[in-house]
Parts: structure tokens; sequence; C-alpha cells
């Protein structure tokens, strides 16, 4: 299989490594299988040939026209990582190039794979519109509001559209250059998980930090701190939303418009979020600490720490 990772300027590196070293060490453990698959072929392309990353290491690329025509092409996160720095990189005109290069694959019916920041380029490009889709944790907030035409899932470490696999936050890239392994060998993608001591990961909520998403609008920011301060108490969205100063209406509006849920299951995070804390950190039994974050008993929690965060509390002791 022939994959072209497309290498912008000022890469993220480790993102762009983790890509690399997982294909690389997949083609290194194909002779461990009584049936390898074939080998995959990496080609970094840049529409202006060698790149340099946000580190200021130097990447050999070659211009598309010069790479064989792909069968994958992979694209790593950018260095930027917060909202600001980074859609002023996509605004960069030097991204025209990138973009047309993803557009182009798209037409030509090449499958598209990206992870973290780099699925904003996909997104900038037009070809997520209308797709299900995820992106680190910390950028949903802006990703949404950039790019409302796209069905964003940021719970997800993978999302897979027609065509079209995006990955979560960071060392997600790993998770991605693991899929593309398993679409050609499962058993490969197993062994190579346990050369690099690659975990399983359900999801990114248990790595989200809500105040860290709240705080990008006001009025959720206050929610937020709303909730915190009545954390062992029923929830009431009418009192949370007089608490602000908002109707429910105007409350949930910008709920939904900035973390792309409704307050209820925002809250449910924060809860979650606390109750993981007290796990990890206190001796305190599952009864108490579900009373602390305002849930009525112990099987409450742990049923919804599985399904949001996809642990146990008896994991979360560990």
């Amino acid at each position: 299989m022939k994959i072209s990772v497309l290498v912008a300027d000022g890469a993220f590196d480790s993102g762009l490594a983790a890509v690399l070293d997982v294909l690389q060490t997949a083609n290194e453990l194909r002779d461990e299988l009584p049936k390898p698959p074939p080998p995959w072929q990496v080609t970094c392309i840049n529409p202006h040939g060698p790149v340099r990353t946000a580190a200021g290491h130097l990447v050999q690329a070659v211009s598309p026209a010069a790479a064989e025509a792909p069968d994958v092409l992979v694209v790593p996160g950018a260095g930027p990582k917060q909202p600001d720095p980074l859609v002023q990189w996509m605004d960069s005109p030097a991204q025209q190039a990138v973009r047309d290069v993803v557009r182009q694959a798209r037409a030509d019916g090449v499958p598209l794979a990206a992870a973290c920041t780099g699925t904003f380029v996909l997104a900038e490009s037009g070809v997520l519109d209308g797709l299900p889709a995820t992106t680190s944790w910390w950028l949903a907030p802006a990703f949404r509001q950039r790019y409302p035409q796209v069905a964003l899932d940021d719970s997800h470490l993978l999302t897979h559209a027609p065509g079209i696999t995006t990955a979560g936050a960071a060392m997600a890239h790993l998770d991605l250059a693991l899929s593309l392994v398993r679409d050609g060998s499962p058993a490969l993608a197993e062994l190579t998980a346990r050369y690099l001591v690659i975990d399983t990961r359900p999801n990114q909520a248990a790595y989200a930090v809500p105040s860290h998403l709240a705080r990008t609008d006001p009025m959720v920011s206050a929610f937020e701190r709303w909730v915190r301060e009545h954390l062992d108490q029923p929830l009431r969205i009418t009192d949370a939303a007089r608490a602000v100063g908002a109707s429910e209406r105007t409350l949930q509006r910008a709920v939904d418009r900035v973390l792309g849920t409704s307050p209820l299951k925002f809250a449910q995070s924060i809860r979650l979020e606390q109750a993981a804390h007290l796990l990890r950190t206190t001796d305190l039994p599952t009864d108490a600490v579900a009373r602390r974050v305002g849930y009525e008993n112990a099987t409450t929690l742990a049923t919804l720490l599985r399904e949001r965060l996809g642990m146990t509390p008896g994991q979360l002791r560990c």
C-alpha cells in the first residue's frame, strides 16, 4: 500500500513521528506473521518540497507530482496547538497549496486520514462538510465555530466517514496509524501495538478538562462554575440559568454552540471528572464519591463512568 504523508511547514513533530514510526514498525514485523500483508510504502510530500517541523527539523518531502499516486493520504497535525495561533496558521497563504492537495486527493477518490490539528486542514478544505469527524478535545469549541457544517464528536479518538478517518488529540496519531495497519492486517496491528506498548483508549472524554472548554464563552464558564459550587445537589437547569442571568433556552443554545452538547450532559461531564479525581486520589468508598458528585449510589456512578469514560471505578483506582 502506498501512503503519502502530507507534511505542512511547522508540523507537529511527535505526531508526524508517531505515524512514520508505527508504519515502519509494522513493516519490520510483517515477516513474523504466517501470511504477511504487503508492505507500506510511505512518502512524505509537500507542494513546496522539503519543510521544517515546529521544532525545526528538516523533512525531505517531495512534491505530490513527483510521488506515486497514493492509496491513502495522511495529514498529521500542525505545530500550533491553541485556537488563535492555529487559525492564523490556517489562514496563511502558504497553506493554500496544502489544502489544494487535500481537495485534489478527495476528488480523485483517495481515502484521507488526519489527526489532531490536521483535522482542521481537512475541514478548511471542505472535504468534511456534512460528515462526522473528531479533533483535539480542547480545540472542539473553535472547530465548531469555524466549521459548523461538520458533525463533530470530540469524545471519539477515531471517527470513520466514507473515505475519511479522523483522530483526536496529539498521541491519537498512534491510533490513526494503527488503524491504517489494521485495514491491511488486524493481526499485524495488534502485534505492532504490543511492540510499541500502545494501550487501547476508548475515547477522549476521559482526558477532557471541562473548565478549559467552558472558558471560551462567558455564559458557559459561569454555568460551569455554578455546577461546581452545587456539585452534590440535584441539578436544576432552571436554577442554573437564573444564576447566570439567562433563560433556560439561552443557556441551552450557548452550551450547544460552544460544546455541542446539552447543559445536563456538560454538568454530567463535570461531575464525572470530579468523581474520577476522587477515585484516583482518595480512599473514599465509591458510594461516598457518588454522593459527593450528586449521584444517589455507586451503581449509577459506575454506569455513567463506563458509558462516558469507558472506565470502571476499579480501573480509576489502579
